[in-house]
């Protein structure tokens, strides 16, 4: 054994949670040390030239900000800036030169849209149903930094048993079918509980429910934001925060042991070290602290596949009314009817890619130039990452080598599908000829990431609440951050409301750790 040091508080893992935890834990006086397996902090928001040389800064992983509340900017002290954007979504009818645009700037173009598509019908109740969805989100937002509410108090919260019965209660599904009658729009309505989140419409254990509650939440509205100079300002200026108040940020350190009040860890170079600390923080996923003490639990997964593109300039729409710079500006709907995404997900059961592939796509770009060199921005180049729908890890467990490019030629084929030009003609090339475009599976999550099965999670999605006979006895049980091990919290997504980019579960376990 190289050294031993002893600390408050270790924390296992450099993402965004744990660092929240590191810098308010610091902030109150404790002696605070984290370990981080990769060579830079900030785990999934990390800001990368992908594309070298090429002068395109990259979320790779995770994209757009809506969880995080501005309690944990304010008290931290964060300069972090989130720009709203001015269009929802756009999502093209396939096979046709039209489809729907939500422009949040103008009600009257929104309701011309669905009459264009041949959903009027929907127009009204599309204000209806997300109404109620703002209502709920109004009312549960501010109860996420919290101690944990008991369900019977959540109900009371929310003062609407319809809306307890519609979006908590039974299956997505069935309330999009009572509410919409349009394939496209019942789509649109389910894809945000469909996130990286493997289900069908019906599912019976309410995964997606728990998915699409997260997705309509956030800051009380719901609006999913861009952070300007990418996600890793988020990273960065955590870990600024943290360093100042005197933690101890440890990169390079692969964690080989942990329990009894204390970790070990290897460095890159082989050197072995010990630490003892009050209270280990688990900012991992919990399935590999599981592993890590020899219990093994059910299959985590994650359902999605993640392509980053640079282009020359946005392509061409079917629809020639209505301008790519809307179209991108918001969330980009690809084949991904209700009936298509119904599909897509029996095609998986079924132990297949499906075919055309359901995604979404965000463009960074267009809210933020600050990611391009000032000479992209000048010639129109754009960034592009389209995130699949119904594509579940299980799906790589006997797939050959080619696999990541099978997976990757079918995410464009599904893209240039409803475009009026192949998506490869505007892909830009690096200075070596290769195609700007980079590719992430599940597996490179779980290898790179130490996400098991890919899930963005680290774990299924759990409510924001506790049931009414639930053990809340302890802080860490309040804060919703308990372990099975002693001396051990959970500070990452996978805690009781970890889950996107929050910093709630970092948040929680130092609140438990202080005992507030």
């Amino acid at each position: 054994m190289h050294n031993t040091t002893s600390h408050d508080v270790v924390i296992v893992g450099g993402g965004h949670n744990g660092l929240t935890a590191a810098a308010y834990l610091a902030k109150a006086g404790k002696s605070v040390l984290l370990l981080e397996r990769q060579s830079d902090l900030g785990g999934a928001t990390v800001s990368t030239d992908a594309f070298d040389g090429m002068g395109a800064r990259l979320s790779r992983y995770s994209y757009l900000v809506s969880l995080m509340p501005r309690r944990i900017i304010d008290d931290l002290g964060l300069n972090l800036r989130l720009a709203r954007r001015r269009y929802s979504s756009y999502t093209p009818v396939p096979g046709a030169a039209r489809g729907l645009l939500v422009d949040n700037g103008d009600a009257d173009a929104t309701k011309a849209s669905f009459d264009a598509i041949g959903a009027a019908a929907d127009f009204e109740r599309w204000n209806e149903f997300y109404g109620r969805t703002t209502e709920l989100a109004r009312k549960l937002w501010p109860t996420m930094t919290e101690p944990l509410m008991r369900r019977s108090q959540m109900e009371q919260l929310v003062g609407d048993p319809t809306s307890v019965r519609d979006f908590i209660d039974r299956p997505l599904g069935e309330v999009i079918e009572n509410t919409f009658t349009d394939d496209l729009v019942r789509g649109v309505a389910l894809t945000d509980g469909l996130i990286s989140t493997y289900a069908s419409a019906h599912q019976a254990d309410l995964r997606h429910n728990i998915c699409f509650l997260y997705h309509v939440v956030g800051g009380g509205t719901g609006d999913w934001d861009v952070p300007i100079g990418g996600m890793g300002q988020v990273a960065t200026q955590l870990a600024e925060v943290a360093r100042a108040a005197g933690a101890t940020l440890t990169t390079d350190a692969t964690v080989t042991g942990v329990g009894h009040g204390a970790v070990s860890w290897t460095e890159a170079a082989g050197d072995e070290h010990r630490a003892t600390a009050g209270t280990v923080l688990w900012a991992a996923a919990p399935a590999v602290l599981d592993d890590l003490v020899g219990a093994r639990g059910d299959r985590v997964e994650g359902a999605q596949v993640k392509v980053n593109l640079l282009l020359s300039r946005l392509p061409r729409l079917k629809e020639t009314d209505v301008a790519p710079q809307a179209a991108f500006g918001g969330t980009f709907h690809i084949n991904e009817l209700y009936s298509q995404l119904e599909s897509a997900y029996s095609t998986a059961e079924s132990g297949s890619i499906p075919d055309p592939m359901p995604a979404e796509i965000y463009c960074h770009s267009i809210t933020d130039p600050s990611i391009l060199s000032p000479e992209l921005q000048a010639s129109g180049a754009q960034t592009l990452t389209v995130f699949t729908l119904q594509t579940p890890d299980r799906l790589l467990d006997d797939a050959d080598a080619d696999v990541r490019d099978d997976l990757q030629r079918r995410v464009l084929d599904s893209l240039s599908s409803v475009l009026a030009e192949p998506i490869d003609d505007v892909v830009m090339r690096d200075r070596g000829g290769n195609l700007c475009i980079e590719t992430k599976t599940t597996r490179d999550l779980q290898d790179v990431l130490a996400m098991p099965g890919g899930n963005i999670f680290h774990a299924p999605l759990t409510w924001p609440w506790a049931e009414d006979d639930a053990c809340l006895e302890t802080a860490a049980q309040r804060w919703g951050v308990a372990t099975a091990y002693d001396g051990i919290l959970l500070a990452g997504a996978g805690s009781q409301r970890g889950g996107g980019v929050s910093g709630l579960g970092g948040y929680a376990a130092a609140m438990a750790v202080l005992g507030r």
